[in-house]
């Protein structure tokens, strides 16, 4: 069988958002560095081997900055035009072998369950994760009835790309 939706877009507030927490999830570890670093200048200027403050004050700026850092790139691929076509308005037709992607009737492009690495629902709907910053949202209002929503889930979960039940 195959699931229909309805005509629509990816939001640019839902992928800057979604981008940058996965990719902090991901990449949060490089945070340490600079509390670490934050850490020994409190204890270097608590033991009174190097009275200086600046020593803290630049590790918090420099884990700032790189949070800053992430998150404007993925703003930045919002607007960038080699990207442009990830917000435009598609129509999907999803079945068990692959995702179709169709601009109008005759136009479209095909996307195969393999290049799919994960999926996750949330309140907001289902993501399919394709790469980094890259990935399908599908909105529980997209789909044309209730029963094309809980085919799509049955098809994710089939795939092993959600959770049993």
């Amino acid at each position: 069988m195959i699931v229909k939706t309805k005509k629509f877009a990816l939001d640019k507030k839902l992928y800057i958002k979604k981008a940058f927490f996965l990719h902090m999830k991901k990449a949060w570890v490089w945070l340490l560095i600079p509390l670490a670093i934050a850490l020994i200048g409190m204890g270097v200027h608590f033991t009174g081997v190097y009275k200086n403050w600046w020593i803290m004050i630049t590790a918090i700026i420099g884990g700032v900055l790189y949070v800053a850092f992430w998150y404007f790139q993925f703003y930045a691929a919002t607007t960038l035009e080699q990207n442009k076509q990830m917000f435009e308005r598609f129509a999907y037709e999803i079945d068990s072998r692959q995702i179709l992607v169709k601009v109008n009737q005759k136009e479209g492009g095909i996307v195969k369950w393999d290049t799919i690495l994960s999926a996750e629902k949330d309140a907001s709907g289902y993501f399919l994760h394709i790469g980094r910053g890259q990935f399908l949202h599908f909105g529980l209002n997209v789909f044309n009835t209730e029963h094309d929503q809980k085919l799509f889930e049955s098809i994710l979960r089939r795939k092993n790309l959600l959770p049993a039940i």
